[in-house]
């Protein structure tokens, strides 16, 4: 995905102008409760996607598991990158989207789940837990202003999330030849992964702030209603991303 000024590659303020102008179902004007009703909506398709594949795995049909999670890291990919550069898409393929990262995160949460049964038994539930305090704390904090998303602050932000996003090419390519970046395991408690999951966590974090303002000035902007979609994409994105990162950083802490 684009990376640009919020720090989450699905929300700035240049796609947010074009849709003004953009000529297509112009039926009202984006809203903020909008914005979080559909969101609350793909938050369903995501957790019924990932109960379906958690069920795959423990009902002992890890092969329909493993296509699912791969066509949930893939197909996720593309309709993300297609729905990033055509934000129009996402009255329709939002809801899409939001089905395959569920397929993605439920089997990557059950593989987790058993892997560290023994050393962390709760660890899916902290990490569920975790990323809804930190989704609500962030929440609070731009509310009521006690983070204030200056110019500065984004730049510093969206500078951390470039640098992150080509740590993970970085990673990624290298696993594709068998050269496993070791402290990016899950389950790795060496210091520096620790403090490596600690930043990430942390910026995943911030980025909500951001996601919030953008989400706010787009009402303010009357942006088109399909910007709705296209708000709670970013807004998933992020989250997903929150979660993730979180249950790693989890999985550094247990027990040996």
């Amino acid at each position: 995905m684009a990376l640009f000024q919020s720090g989450n590659p699905t929300l700035t303020d240049k796609i947010f102008n074009r849709s003004r102008t953009e000529v297509g179902d112009m039926q009202g004007t984006m809203t903020v409760r909008g914005t979080m009703n559909k969101f609350g909506f793909l938050m369903l398709m995501v957790l019924g996607a990932a109960a379906y594949t958690w069920q795959l795995y423990y009902q002992q049909n890890p092969e329909l598991m493993r296509t699912l999670m791969l066509v949930g890291v893939f197909g996720g990919l593309v309709i993300g990158l297609v729905i990033s550069f055509k934000p129009q898409t996402a009255t329709y393929l939002a809801p899409v989207y939001g089905i395959l990262e569920g397929f993605f995160v439920g089997a990557l949460s059950a593989v987790l789940n058993d892997a560290f049964k023994e050393k962390y038994p709760d660890i899916i539930i902290n990490a569920v837990g975790l990323t809804l305090g930190v989704a609500v704390a962030m929440f609070l904090l731009y509310n009521f202003r006690i983070i204030k998303p200056t110019e500065k602050f984004k730049s510093i932000i969206l500078s951390a999330t470039v640098g992150i996003g080509i740590f993970y090419l970085i990673s990624i390519l290298l696993s594709l030849f068998h050269v496993p970046i070791q402290f990016m395991q899950f389950g790795n408690n060496s210091m520096m992964g620790i403090g490596i999951s600690l930043f990430i966590v942390a910026i995943a974090a911030l980025n909500l702030i951001l996601d919030f303002e953008r989400i706010e000035n787009g009402a303010e902007m009357g942006a088109p209603k399909f910007m709705e979609w296209y708000s709670a994409f970013g807004l998933l994105v992020t989250i997903v991303w929150l979660y993730i990162e979180i249950l790693r950083l989890l999985s550094r802490f247990s027990k040996k």
